[in-house]
């Protein structure tokens, strides 16, 4: 395990976590997760990777296999899933992974001391086809890419017309979360990040298919079912924009939740054009984000990043982690390693070399970081 140092951002801490009552057992199992966050955070920030111990470059399915693993020797301290497909009923989510695989593999995270993060890209419920005409697929008409129709968040929304079909959608999330539990009943801790990149218009969810209002009240409607009616203290909610680089108070403020709504703020940064825009823009973003979160007591992240296929080799080290390096950010996610499309690290590439540069580094935490 690499020795454990403690960061000294005087001039940037986020106060979430130095304003927090130290002396107070945690009551709940969400405020358990944001104290060991703000812990943890102290030491530096944790690797992610989504759908990590599933499949990879070559493989898929194989008991204990992590590209990350199989990079560095030790898994990623945080590891993301995704939940779309589960409001339909269907057996696979929308990357056609087993939803009994990823309950398995969330809980095995859990047992071996890592984090673990949910997000949710369900189907849009105005056109989907019901009956599973397009279960398992990512793209068709009916999917959460499907911006065909700027009413689909007013429809679900109290008084709309799928109101209730909605209802059992956000059921089968509840039923699902309500699995997942230690051997002793205890519900996971779980950073939960829905309706996310909303900023953007490609889901249905977006900022040109829905007013502010209707944003919002998506948000409550979706946390007060989870939250109050379900009973769920084990969610710690993140509300995760996409990379901007624009940000003023009040265009951040139109569709924030609020401060009783959200502990952690992030940001899913790619780097899908040039590499100088890339470092503008999520320099910018963190600025913003790291001013409000001391303000508003808030811890930040990377929800979601990464360069896809890896074109630059040395891009880990030389792009983001000085970037990183500058912020008290909790963790980076970077996303899957599926055949088409890769963001982390491939064992055997030269990407994986540069990857072991953030394995040694003393301030990137990895499972055995947090878990010893």
């Amino acid at each position: 395990m690499k020795k454990a140092i403690t960061i000294v951002v005087a001039t940037i801490a986020v106060v979430a976590c130095t304003s927090k009552k130290t002396n107070e057992t945690a009551k709940i199992t969400s405020e358990q997760l944001e104290e060991r966050l703000c812990s943890l955070q102290q030491s530096g920030y944790m690797a992610g990777h989504q759908d990590d111990p599933c499949y990879g470059i070559g493989w898929a399915y194989e008991e204990g296999r992590s590209d990350v693993l199989q990079s560095v020797g030790d898994y990623p301290a945080i590891m993301g899933f995704d939940l779309g497909g589960i409001e339909m009923g269907d057996a696979k989510n929308l990357d056609s992974v087993p939803f009994s695989r990823i309950h398995d593999e969330l809980l095995a995270h859990v047992k071996r001391g890592g984090i673990v993060t949910l997000s949710w890209h369900p189907r849009n419920p105005l056109t989907t086809i019901e009956g599973g005409g397009n279960a398992g697929q990512k793209y068709p008409e009916g999917s959460a890419w499907d911006t065909s129709n700027s009413t689909v968040v007013r429809s679900i929304l109290p008084d709309g017309s799928l109101h209730d079909k909605f209802q059992t959608w956000m059921q089968r999330v509840g039923d699902f979360i309500e699995s997942l539990k230690t051997d002793d009943g205890t519900l996971i801790p779980i950073i939960f990040r829905p309706w996310h990149e909303n900023n953007g218009s490609w889901f249905w969810w977006g900022h040109d298919l829905c007013t502010a209002e209707e944003y919002r009240g998506l948000w409550n409607m979706l946390q007060d079912y989870l939250r109050d009616e379900r009973g769920f203290s084990n969610l710690l909610w993140s509300y995760s924009p996409n990379l901007d680089g624009r940000w003023t108070k009040e265009r951040f403020l139109e569709r924030y939740p609020g401060n009783e709504r959200v502990t952690l703020l992030g940001v899913d940064a790619y780097q899908w054009g040039t590499e100088e825009d890339f470092v503008r823009q999520l320099t910018a973003d963190l600025d913003f984000m790291n001013q409000f979160a001391r303000d508003n007591e808030k811890l930040i992240a990377l929800t979601e990043c990464g360069l896809k296929n890896m074109p630059d080799s040395t891009w880990y080290s030389r792009v983001l982690k000085p970037i990183m390096d500058q912020y008290p950010i909790c963790y980076f996610l970077l996303w899957r390693n599926a055949e088409h499309e890769f963001f982390a690290p491939v064992p055997s590439q030269p990407c994986a070399d540069d990857f072991k540069k953030l394995y040694d580094a003393e301030n990137c935490l990895f499972l055995k970081d947090i878990s010893e």
